[in-house]
């Protein structure tokens, strides 16, 4: 297995900029002064992105009292993302990032097992970033089902 690139605590957050599901940019330097969730997923409208997508969906009140905002990317394109979040109601910016640059950059994309077998894909990760762009937490290999709960009861005061 290659050696992948990998985020933690303290690292600063690497800058991106990509389009939402609207093709207008975003940029991880909007949030600066602000904590953010930035969340990779592997495909809009699946099983479990949906359920992962929904859950920040569905906490995204508790998320932003306790200060965050939550920003999702995908390899997806951007009419995709529309459709995904149209259809779930989805009430934060999902961005598309179809030369999984970004995803690289963060270490969402790479070797993974599925199934046994070794294969190349998004890595879902969840990461918070601090007011400062600075990594807070980066978590590798989350499940779909659950992670916002957790992460809820794990976010630093």
């Amino acid at each position: 297995m290659t050696e992948q690139k990998r985020l933690s605590p303290g690292d600063q957050a690497p800058a991106f900029t990509l389009p939402d599901s609207e093709g207008k940019p975003v940029s991880l330097s909007d949030y600066l002064g602000r904590s953010v969730v930035v969340y990779f997923y592997p495909a809009a409208s699946t099983p479990g992105c949906t359920k992962q997508a929904c859950d920040f969906r569905d906490s995204i009140g508790e998320l932003a009292t306790a200060g965050y905002d939550v920003v999702g990317i995908s390899p997806d394109k951007p009419e995709k993302l529309a459709r995904f979040a149209a259809a779930e109601g989805l009430n934060f910016p999902l961005l598309s990032d179809v030369d999984r640059a970004v995803l690289t950059e963060w270490g969402a994309y790479g070797e993974k097992q599925n199934y046994g077998r070794t294969v190349m894909g998004v890595i879902r990760s969840t990461f918070l970033v601090g007011p400062d762009g600075r990594v807070v937490k980066a978590m590798y290999n989350v499940r779909a089902t659950g992670h916002v709960a957790k992460l809820l009861r794990e976010l630093p005061a």
